[in-house]
C-alpha cells in the first residue's frame, strides 16, 4: 500500500481508473470541460503533455493539498496526429490506416501538487498486423470506439486479434504510464 495525499483523477476513462485500481491507489474522479486545443507548432510528445497540463490547470485554484492526475493520450503515425474518431466512418478510415504499419502511443501524464506541475510522457510503438475491412468494420460497429484516440482500444478484440507486437509500455497504450507514474508519485 501508500501513502500518498489523497488523488484527484481527472478523467472519466474506465481504463485509466481500472489502472489506478489495479496499482492499489486510491482516489476520486472529478471532471472538468476543458479545451483540448494546441498550438500547431508542437512536437506530438509536446502535445500530448501540453494537453495534460492545460487539464491540470483547471484545478490550480481550487486544490492544495491533494494530487490532481490528469493524462492525455495521442496516437500519431508518421507525424499525423490521430484524435478521437468523429463518427464511425471517420474510425473506420484510421484503422485502415493504422492496419499493417506501426504507430506511436503517446501518453503525457500531469500531476499537480502545491501549485507545482510535474509532466512527463511515454511513447511506445505498436504494430499492427495486416485487418480486412470486415474485422475493422465489424470492431467499430460492436464497440463504437468514438471515445479513443486512433480508433481502438488494445485490450478490446482489434488489439487481441490485430496487434503484433509493442515496443515499449502496454499500460501506456492502454492510457496511463503507470511504472513511471508510480515512480513520479512515489518522487513527489
Amino acid at each position: 500500500m501508500n501513502n500518498f495525499p489523497q488523488i484527484i483523477l481527472a478523467s472519466k476513462s474506465p481504463r485509466r481508473q481500472e489502472l489506478l485500481r489495479l496499482m492499489d491507489i486510491e482516489f476520486r474522479v472529478v471532471l472538468k470541460d476543458v479545451d483540448e486545443s494546441y498550438p500547431d507548432h508542437l512536437k506530438p510528445e509536446e502535445i500530448a503533455v501540453y494537453i495534460a497540463e492545460k487539464k491540470a490547470r483547471a484545478f490550480d485554484e481550487s486544490v492544495v493539498d491533494e494530487i490532481v492526475l490528469t493524462a492525455d493520450t495521442i496516437v500519431c503515425i508518421e507525424n499525423q496526429i490521430l484524435g478521437k474518431p468523429e463518427t464511425p466512418g471517420h474510425a473506420v478510415e484510421m484503422l485502415q490506416l493504422l492496419s499493417g504499419r506501426m504507430h506511436r502511443v503517446i501518453t503525457g501524464v500531469c500531476l499537480l501538487y502545491k501549485h507545482q506541475y510535474h509532466s512527463f510522457y511515454d511513447v511506445s510503438e505498436v504494430y499492427f498486423g495486416k485487418l480486412t475491412d470486415e474485422e475493422i468494420r465489424s470492431y467499430v460497429n460492436k464497440y463504437q470506439p468514438l471515445d479513443k484516440a486512433g480508433s481502438y482500444g488494445i485490450q478490446e478484440r482489434i488489439g487481441l486479434i490485430g496487434i503484433e507486437r509493442i515496443n515499449g509500455s502496454y499500460t501506456n497504450v492502454v492510457g496511463l504510464p503507470t511504472e513511471k507514474l508510480y515512480r513520479e508519485l512515489m518522487n513527489l
